[in-house]
């Protein structure tokens, strides 16, 4: 029953896929003819934005620190807006279809292909990690009791995210993605009123409920420790400028829209939403937890909410609002990747709008290939996860984030707030070497994460964790890792740059 309810949503995407991808060309893959709906848009987004990754591991997250992760969405609202009053009007004013083709018209073409490059290795990594957590609970709690492996699992998601995204590109997921986050926002709401209704509690009562157990404090105020409040805030906004407002698959949608000031509404809805959607989340994972420790169910974290909806003896429409709710959350985030990977190779490596000699049917058989291409890649990344899963899925994508975004943030304020110009050589090794300097930085800071995911001999992890307390004395980097690797990009580009020579008068 389960699989046929999913197998009916798939269909469902199909058709709207099959509808929307009608006269379609690689315009409107790439942009959507510039007449996306910017309220469409602006709801789409957020199920791009939140995922599965929010739906399962942000309620989990609850028992162990509370609501702390809302510090985090407070950034992410103030970053809104400077990607709404900084760099959509630069996007529009240049009429970008990739977003880093400025990078090759302020600081030249290794630039450029680094900025895009770096986008394609995060936003691989971090779509197919996403993906990865969907795959795993639906194999757990409903694929497995039907002997469906998830291996084939993953390939038959990936297969379908292919079909209703390899003709209409940006111009089908402006839709798919509305549907998605409407089913993905009706579970949430649907969960939290069905989880006040069992326990008889209202919201003032679970509010005090969850106050007892600590569960509803927000802020932090241990300046060293990862998650104290300004570093929480300030890496927020960050977080929110580097992945949204320099990522290739938000702006897509959002230069998508016919003009900066809507585009501009846009973001500002989509922030104040995406911070309400995410408190209710929170919500519900103190709803959870209290509903787990007075039942006696064993699970924590990523856990907690599957294990609560499938197996705990919850009415069977639960599950299913559940299943409807996960499986919505899975797509905006991979669909929109792979349609961004997708337009970003083609136009910024291969250059496709700079082949004048290819006709329309050669850029489209291309993009075809290139399209089916990052689909594979994708299969082998989310094989790749499953073997280093170490169980804090969250703290890995915003490592990753950190590591891949930070670069593309450092190139992109050089280019904006100097004036300074760099040798076309310089910028891919100036980006490799701040990448190499935050790993190094890390790894002594963070070694004991990095001890769970790989293996060290007892006398260099003793010799690593001695060095870490030496030099950082128990400050421990959290999320501002992408703000100090853009610092350090900044440094390095300032360091091997030189004034812009003042143009000549004209004699």
């Amino acid at each position: 029953m389960l699989v046929a309810i999913i197998l009916a949503y798939f269909a469902l995407l199909l058709g709207i896929a099959f509808y929307t991808s009608r006269h379609s060309n690689n315009e409107s893959f790439f942009i959507g003819n510039r007449k996306s709906n910017w309220m469409l848009v602006s709801f789409g987004m957020i199920g791009t934005s939140l995922s599965g990754m929010t739906f399962i591991s942000v309620p989990g997250t609850v028992g162990k620190v509370g609501f702390e992760y809302f510090q985090v969405a407070i950034g992410y609202w103030i970053g809104y807006f400077v990607v709404a009053y900084v760099l959509l009007p630069l996007y529009y004013k240049m009429q970008l279809t990739s977003i880093y083709t400025y990078l090759d018209d302020r600081l030249g073409t290794t630039a450029y292909k680094t900025g895009s490059l770096f986008f394609i290795l995060s936003r691989t990594l971090g779509a197919t990690l996403r993906l990865y957590l969907v795959i795993k609970v639906l194999e757990i709690f409903v694929l497995q009791e039907i002997g469906i492996s998830f291996e084939m699992t993953s390939i038959l998601i990936l297969i379908l995210i292919l079909l209703y995204t390899l003709r209409g590109g940006v111009k089908t997921i402006v839709w798919t993605d509305t549907l998605q986050t409407t089913f993905m926002l009706l579970a949430l709401v649907i969960c939290v009123g069905y989880m006040l209704s069992e326990m008889s509690l209202d919201l003032s009562t679970v509010w005090a409920s969850m106050d007892a157990k600590n569960y509803t404090h927000i802020f932090a105020t241990d300046a060293a420790k990862p998650n104290f409040f300004l570093k929480q805030i300030i890496g927020g906004a960050f977080i929110t400028i580097a992945m949204t407002g320099l990522d290739q698959e938000m702006m897509q949608k959002n230069i998508s829209v016919s003009n900066v000031k809507d585009a501009q509404k846009n973001m500002l809805l989509f922030g104040f939403v995406q911070m309400v959607v995410v408190f209710i989340f929170l919500l519900l994972g103190g709803l959870l937890a209290l509903y787990a420790s007075t039942k006696g169910i064993d699970a924590v974290g990523d856990n907690l909410f599957p294990t609560v909806a499938i197996n705990s003896g919850l009415p069977f429409f639960i599950t299913v609002i559940f299943l409807i709710g996960l499986v919505s959350a899975l797509f905006p985030s991979a669909d929109g990747a792979l349609t961004a990977l997708t337009s970003s190779f083609c136009i910024d490596i291969i250059g496709l709008k700079r082949r004048e000699d290819w006709s329309e049917q050669k850029r489209a058989q291309v993009r075809y290939a290139v399209h089916i291409s990052f689909s594979v890649v994708f299969l082998f990344c989310i094989f790749f996860f499953r073997q280093v899963d170490n169980g804090s899925l969250i703290d890995i994508l915003l490592k990753v984030a950190g590591f891949t975004y930070g670069p593309l943030l450092g190139l992109f304020a050089f280019g904006i707030l100097t004036k300074r110009i760099i040798d076309n050589k310089f910028p891919m090794w100036l980006c490799l070497i701040a990448l190499a300097l935050t790993f190094s930085l890390d790894f002594i800071n963070n070694a004991e994460w990095y001890f769970k995911t790989i293996s060290l001999s007892e006398a260099n992890s003793n010799a690593i964790l001695s060095l870490s307390k030496s030099i950082f004395n128990g400050y421990k980097i959290g999320i501002e890792l992408l703000i100090i690797n853009a610092a350090l990009t900044f440094g390095l580009l300032f360091l091997f740059s030189k004034k812009k020579l003042p143009a000549l008068a004209s004699q």
